[in-house]
């Protein structure tokens, strides 16, 4: 009951301190010491609005008023008394909350153009466009204007202000701003150079500029300075101050040199210097030409053939150019201009070069499939009859065979070996079965063979190689074969002596796989474009050095085209034959069920497939480099660790893992020394360090 008649009392009070009148009349305002709930309730009635308070809210309040206030006024006094007691009104939606200004900025404030149009006292939010000065470079100096409730900051992106506080500072900061963001003197001008070279003329006023960025202020406005080596001009930007000084300063370096040309070395990085001299040769008889053709009007001056032909290196009277190929530099003499042109061509050759990665996969498989059979049979009875069936090659061979070991021989053994060697000759590979019988003087034999073969061979090789760009790798493995191409021996001869040597010539050629590549990079993209010289080669029968030697030999020239790591078939052969034959005696072969004992079959069958893919792929980076090398060393290490295991040899060399090949190279300029050697010898082994072992 205390609580509530102390309400009704202030209200009584509030309500006594107000002359009205009647409707719309101005009110006149006069608090002391009253409680700003009540202040809140009285301008709600007043003024219509609706309040939504803070239980943050609270406190005493004193307003003096001298002369009558409209409802506007009233509202605007208001607002002003919650600035004075850290109390802030926000709107949202048909009522306004009255909180805390600290909780203000999380708050949906009103946004506004320029915080006109509202009450002095109301909370905006308001977003700048600047475009002369930095949006960054006003924060320091507008931050000591703001409240610490108040929000400034600026996104660089699109050059704006974002502020937030109460709409007459707003305003206030809008007049600020609008008289800080002025279009300057801020301009780009153009300056060509005559002697000097843009690039250099630029690098050394990059310097100047540093240092006094470094003795002055860094965020400060700094001229800017671009060269355009193609006209070979300077594009000068900033205020017109830093403008004058820096032209004045490229006005004394463009000046001629006393002597009209200059000697200067040129190390080159990547391109050859006994491959660039000759064509900087070229470039500078074109300079000379040009200039002097522009001098005469069009009339070329004569060249002086003593004086181009003065350096081995290449020159042109005035201009010339040597090579050292110790250093890989270049010696140029020439004028300051046309020394410019030469180096700004050196600068667009010399340049690093992409290697390429070409991985080549040759996959050959091939299936061999082989039948005969056959009966050879024979008949003798020196009174009446002698005939023979003889169907097969090896047996035809081994009766030749034996007739003439028996037209060389007379003693029995002779004839007996040479009948052996007949029977061991006649049979083959397979199945062998003799049979035969004699009846009075009649002798019958029959030789049944029959034989099957099955073959499949299966060749996979996988070569590679490493190439930079426009340049030719050959690759080649394989053996070198000794091939028969002659002989003497010395039958007939009629020397004093008798005696000659006989002998043979031999040729070897290299059996194997040979793989050529020269790999061109497109500009444009990655696409690359491959000459391909591939062959392989194999015996396919006889041996080494005999007369009767058969290679197998498939050759590929190719050009193609191809993006980076994509596979390619660059070429394929798919090969199947069939060979059959029959040996038949006739009339006897045809005859139904018995005519197979008169006849011999054979069928051959053979499959081959071929196949040649490609791959290449551009390594552009160290990186790049790294991990195609670690996947070979990877799968090559491997290989030898499963051989290792299946064979149980423990002492079996083996490689390093790849990473600790990397930590034994030698250590580059900007690594940390190596550590001391201990005292226990130069051939003692040392633990490796723990970063070392964890890096494993």
């Amino acid at each position: 009951m205390t609580t509530m008649r102390k309400a009704f009392a202030g209200a009584l009070l509030a309500l006594a301190c107000l002359v009205t009148a009647p409707a719309r009349a101005d009110i006149t305002l006069n608090l002391k010491d009253a409680d700003i709930s009540t202040l809140i309730a009285t301008v709600s009635d007043v003024t219509g609005k609706n309040f939504i308070v803070d239980n943050r809210v609270k406190g005493k309040v004193t307003v003096v008023s001298a002369s009558p206030m409209n409802a506007n006024a009233l509202y605007e006094t208001f607002l002003a008394v919650l600035q004075v007691n850290g109390f802030a009104a926000v709107p949202a939606g048909n009522t306004i909350k009255i909180i805390p200004e600290a909780n203000v900025r999380q708050e949906a404030s009103p946004y506004t153009s320029d915080g006109s149009g509202l009450p002095r006292d109301d909370v905006v939010t308001h977003v700048y466009q600047l475009q002369n000065v930095s949006a960054t470079q006003l924060v320091p100096i507008l931050r000591p204007l703001i409240p610490q409730w108040g929000h400034l900051a600026a996104y660089q992106a699109n050059n704006t202000l974002i502020i937030s506080d109460r709409a007459a500072n707003v305003a206030r900061l809008g007049k600020l701003i609008a008289q800080m963001d002025q279009a300057g003197d801020r301009d780009i001008e153009k300056l060509h150079l005559k002697y000097a070279s843009a690039a250099d003329t630029v690098r050394v006023l990059t310097s100047m500029l540093q240092q006094d960025v470094k003795q002055g202020d860094a965020a400060a406005n700094k001229p800017m300075v671009i060269a355009d080596e193609r006209s070979n001009s300077i594009l000068i930007g900033g205020d017109k101050t830093d403008r004058d000084r820096l032209i004045a300063v490229v006005k004394e370096l463009d000046v001629e040199l006393p002597d009209g040309g200059s000697t200067q070395v040129v190390y080159l990085r990547y391109a050859s210097a006994e491959n660039l001299a000759p064509i900087l040769e070229g470039y500078a008889q074109q300079i000379k030409k040009a200039d002097s053709a522009g001098g005469t009007s069009g009339a070329a001056a004569p060249s002086t053939p003593a004086a181009s032909s003065s350096s081995s290196g290449g020159g042109n009277g005035d201009s010339r150019v040597l090579a050292d190929k110790d250093t890989n530099s270049l010696i140029i003499t020439a004028a300051p201009k046309a020394m410019r042109q030469i180096r700004d061509v050196i600068a667009q050759l010399d340049i690093q070069r992409a290697q390429v990665l070409v991985e080549g996969i040759i996959a050959e498989v091939s299936a061999n499939k082989q039948r005969d059979v056959g009966v050879n049979w024979a008949v003798y009875n020196p009174d009446r009859i002698a005939a023979a069936g003889i169907l097969s090659s090896s047996v035809s061979s081994a009766l030749s065979s034996l007739g003439s070991a028996a037209a060389s021989t007379s003693s029995s053994s002779s004839s007996n070996n040479a009948l052996i060697g007949a029977a061991a000759g006649a049979l083959t590979s397979g199945g062998n079965m003799v049979i035969g019988s004699t009846t009075g003087n009649t002798i019958f034999g029959a030789l049944i063979q029959a034989m099957r073969s099955d073959g499949d061979t299966n060749v996979l090789s996988t070569p590679s190689l490493v190439t930079l760009d426009n340049e030719e790798a050959k690759f080649s493995v394989g053996q070198e074969v000794p091939f028969l191409s002659g002989s003497y021996a010395n039958t007939g001869t009629t020397s004093a002596t008798g005696v000659v040597n006989p002998f043979q010539t031999i040729n070897r050629k290299d059996v194997g796989l040979t793989l050529s590549v020269t790999p061109q990079i497109s500009g444009v993209g990655d696409t690359i474009k491959l000459k391909i010289n591939l062959e392989t080669s194999g015996i396919a029968s006889g041996a080494a050095g005999s007369a009767n030697l058969i290679t197998n030999k498939r050759t590929l020239s190719n050009v193609v085209g191809i993006e980076n790591g994509q596979i390619l078939v660059i070429g394929g052969l798919i090969d199947d034959q069939l060979q059959s034959s029959q040996t038949a005696i006739p009339l006897l072969g045809d005859i139904p069920l018995i005519g197979g004992l008169f006849r011999s079959n054979s069928v051959k069958k053979s499959k081959q497939n071929l196949m040649l893919f490609i791959r290449p792929t551009i390594l552009r980076k160290a990186a790049d480099i790294d991990y195609y090398t670690r996947i070979k060393y990877d799968g090559v290490r491997q290989s030898l660790v499963d051989a290792a295991n299946r064979g149980g040899g423990k002492t079996n060399p083996l490689l390093k893992p790849y990473d600790d090949y990397l930590k034994d190279r030698a250590p580059s300029s900007n690594e940390a020394p190596p550590p001391a050697a201990s005292s226990a010898g130069p051939g003692a082994l040392q633990a490796p360090p723990s970063d070392a072992k964890s890096g494993n």
